[in-house]
């Protein structure tokens, strides 16, 4: 065994120095051999306390000093002894313990050569990091390119590429099946820019993807196992043309999506009607799915309000309908075939923006349907009021029109009606004559011999339904003098009519109670029937639907102020100073059908009053029975409506006795004197018999 040089050095200067040591006290102790031992002797005692003082080292400052400071104590003693027995003795331990102890080798600093050779060690194992290649395991060439590329990387992970598949059809991407190059141990710190780096691809997520590894027989699993997806190939394609299931998945079911966690089902073209349609669903677990309409308008390329793009969620599937235009803006043309009612006596009214046809009712499984129509002027009420005296005429109906103000085409309509008239006095006495029929169809008898409540389905019927329509019902129940009873029969025949076969249909502009709609006549019209709201100002639409008990989720957004795209080429007429193209304002008899909790958007039919509207009607018009007749007429109530007031129809009449005889009298249609308000309201009507009696009390009949 070699010895190093440093302790071979030492030990020849503790043998050299032990006979100095021992002869210069005894030849010379004034000499200067003897003297410098001295000193150097105290030099190294102060530098020892100086050792003791110091933070760092002291230990191994005290062990290089020990040989100077024990010489120098050897040298001391030398003096004081007799003879040379213990002087050699002395010189001789001192010699001994530093050729065995070696201070000076075995205290040199960390970067000198060790003092002893290091004892040999078996070789250890190379570290994870630096893991041999894997030994022959019959691996393909490909693998082994692989693993070639994955240890050049420093093996990433700690782990070892146990096989790599490469994917048809393309030139880079592949999936690896990577393993803890410490069997046991999970593998930790791989990411995917280590991945990405070590084969020079990018780390975008849908180039580098990471999957866990299930167990499968032969095969290991679990957290010391991981599959690794590498495609830049397939990331490449899937951006410049996706696949209808990859867009989707991208664009539209990705969580920040418009419909996040959506998986695409299919994709349908109608040709003939120029829709596309989208099918998706969601997971069960995820409940309804959630529409941000917005953003999936800009995913489909189209505006929200272009009025193109359609949603329909049924359960947790989702329907999007994407119209070439938007079917808003298109002219459905009424038909007798359309309005006529079916079986359960519904009828088209319209096409909802899906594209499905909008049905109303004649009638309900609790007896006559009542109707609401609310719409501003120019809205397209009257229009759709006149498909709904069409189909209520085509059902065999009775049909009465009251309107407070005349136009063109509700004096059309009143062409193929029973009875038509205008002003609030012509419909407080349709009103009192609906009350009236409620009595007196109380009372007829069914072919069967019994009364029952009126039933389209049930045979033996001895009248017809009536339905009566109000037109500028609020402007009507504001009048001075009739307003306050018109509001209160309306009620009354709201609450019970249908079960006479007595229909209320009531049309305006309005349902704010604020306006003079009371609640109670709002709820029983929403209740029995089908609302249709159409083109309702923007600012209006929260209250107006609250109003008719629509929750403010459900609320939907204002109607476009056209639902025509706008004409490229803006930026050049603003460059050439060109005013921009009018606006088509084609949203007239677009609005929403109330039928179940949610609002539809829809546009009615169009039924062309400068044609003709004769084809729309049947050829009879139908009448009350000549018993509801007799019956009204002994109450005073069948006759010319048109009239004025008869003297005592609403109430006595003036006392002028004391008058002046040439002073007209006071009519009940008269307007109250100005400034001068209306009486107070009348006790409100609660039955069929206490209109009645109070009309007789009014007429003495």
């Amino acid at each position: 065994m070699s010895v190093p040089r440093s302790v071979a050095l030492e030990r020849i200067a503790y043998t050299l120095a032990a006979p100095v040591l021992a002869a210069a006290p005894n030849l010379s102790p004034d000499g200067s051999v003897n003297t410098g031992m001295l000193l150097a002797g105290a030099a190294g005692v102060g530098g020892a306390l100086l050792a003791v003082k110091s933070r760092e080292g002291t230990g191994r400052k005290l062990v290089r000093l020990s040989p100077v400071v024990f010489g120098a104590a050897v040298d001391a003693a030398a003096m004081y002894t007799t003879g040379w027995g213990w002087d050699a003795a002395l010189a001789a331990a001192w010699a001994a313990a530093g050729w065995w102890l070696l201070p000076l080798s075995r205290s040199a600093r960390r970067h000198h050569r060790p003092a002893l050779a290091p004892i040999p060690q078996p070789a250890r194992t190379a570290p994870a990091t630096a893991a041999p290649p894997v030994v022959d395991d019959g691996a393909d060439p490909f693998t082994r390119d692989v693993r070639l590329l994955w240890e050049r990387a420093g093996n990433p992970g700690r782990t070892i590429v146990a096989h790599a598949d490469r994917h048809p059809v393309t030139s880079h991407d592949l999936t690896m099946l990577l393993r803890a190059a410490e069997p046991g141990r999970p593998i930790t710190g791989l990411s995917e820019a280590g991945v990405a780096a070590a084969f020079g691809v990018d780390d975008d997520p849908d180039v580098v993807r990471f999957a866990q590894v299930v167990r499968q027989p032969g095969r290991q699993g679990g957290p010391g196992w991981l599959e690794v997806h590498l495609t830049p190939d397939e990331a490449a394609r899937r951006r410049k043309a996706p696949t209808e299931h990859e867009w989707w998945a991208d664009r539209i079911g990705a969580t920040s999506g418009p419909v996040p966690g959506s998986d695409f089902v299919k994709k349908v073209r109608d040709t003939e009607r120029k829709v596309t349609h989208y099918i998706a669903q969601v997971p069960d677990e995820q409940g309804e799915p959630r529409v941000n309409l917005h953003a999936l308008a800009a995913a489909l390329k189209t505006k929200y309000d272009e009025g193109r793009l359609f949603v329909t969620i049924d359960g947790n599937q989702v329907l999007v309908s994407l119209w070439d235009s938007s079917p808003l803006a298109q002219v459905f043309p009424a038909t007798r075939e359309l309005l006529t009612p079916d079986k359960d006596g519904r009828w088209v009214t319209g096409y909802l923006g899906n594209g499905q046809p909008a049905r109303n009712r004649v009638y309900t499984d609790r007896g006559a349907a009542h109707g609401l129509f609310v719409a501003p002027s120019g809205g397209g009420k009257t229009q759709l009021m006149g498909l709904h005296v069409a189909a209520d005429a085509l059902f065999g109906a009775v049909v009465m029109l009251a309107t407070e103000a005349p136009d063109e085409k509700t004096a059309a309509l009143g062409e193929h009606t029973a009875r038509y008239g205008v002003g609030a006095l012509y419909m407080i006495r349709l009103l009192r004559v609906m009350v009236a029929l409620m009595e007196i169809r109380g009372q007829m008898r069914w072919d069967d011999g019994k009364v029952h409540e009126w039933d389209p389905k049930l045979p033996g019927c001895p009248y017809r339904m009536l339905s009566a329509y109000l037109d500028e019902f609020l402007s009507a129940a504001r009048n001075g003098d009739y307003g306050a009873e018109i509001m209160d029969l309306a009620e009354l025949v709201s609450v019970k009519g249908r079960k006479y076969g007595v229909g209320l249909k009531v049309a305006g502009q309005s349902v704010y109670v604020q306006d003079g709609f009371t609640q109670l006549l709002c709820e029983n019209l929403r209740e029995n029937c089908i609302p249709v709201v159409l083109k309702v100002a923007p600012k209006k639409i929260t209250d107006m639907f609250r109003a008719l008990g629509i929750p403010s989720e459900n609320t939907p957004d204002p109607l476009p102020r056209s639902f025509s795209p706008a004409e490229a080429g803006r930026i050049e007429r603003v460059m050439a100073g060109q005013p921009e193209p009018p606006s088509d304002s084609n949203t007239g008899g677009a609005g929403w059908i109330i039928e179940g909790k949610q609002p539809d958007i829809l546009r009615t039919l169009f039924m062309d009053f400068k044609a003709g509207i004769d084809d729309f009607f049947p050829d009879t018009i139908a009448t009350l029975t000549d018993h509801e007749i007799r019956e009204l007429e002994l109450r005073d109530l069948w006759f010319d409506w048109t009239e004025p007031p008869r003297p005592g129809e609403f109430g006595p009449e003036p006392d002028d006795e004391d008058g002046d005889d040439t002073a007209p009298k006071k009519r009940g249609g008269g307007k109250p004197r100005s400034g001068q308000k209306s009486g107070p309201r009348r006790d409100a009507v609660n039955s069929p018999r206490q209109a009645l009696d109070a009309i007789r009390t009014f007429t003495n009949a």
